[in-house]
């Protein structure tokens, strides 16, 4: 069974930095592209904040975040990284980690990221 698991969301003050974390089980991460996305309001849709090979040789990001966040994962511990850096209140949001196994669409249960003074 696939579990997503992300957590390192809190509060941080905008120009700071917040690290977020998503432990991976139930399939051979190694062998997936995985995903960061975000909501920023419950009304709006998911967007995606980045991808990752599986090996990390490339990572894509969106506009909006580009030369600020940065996706790493460890594939012997199963886990996937999103450093956030020089952060902006637009980047207030739930964050999600993401896999595409098949034709199955696999998402954790988000963590909350509040940037705010």
């Amino acid at each position: 069974q696939v579990h997503l698991v992300e957590s390192g969301g809190g509060v941080v003050q905008p120009g700071g930095s917040l690290t977020l974390t998503c432990a991976a089980s139930g399939f051979a991460f190694d062998r997936y592209v995985m995903a960061w996305y975000r909501r920023q309001a419950p009304e709006k849709a998911r967007e995606l904040v980045g991808t990752i090979t599986r090996h990390a040789v490339t990572t894509h990001y969106s506009d909006s975040v580009k030369g600020r966040f940065v996706i790493s994962r460890d594939n012997a511990q199963n886990m996937l990284y999103l450093q956030m850096n020089s952060v902006k209140t637009e980047d207030t949001a739930v964050y999600y980690c993401n896999a595409i196994i098949g034709r199955d669409n696999y998402w954790g249960q988000g963590t909350q990221v509040t940037v705010s003074s």
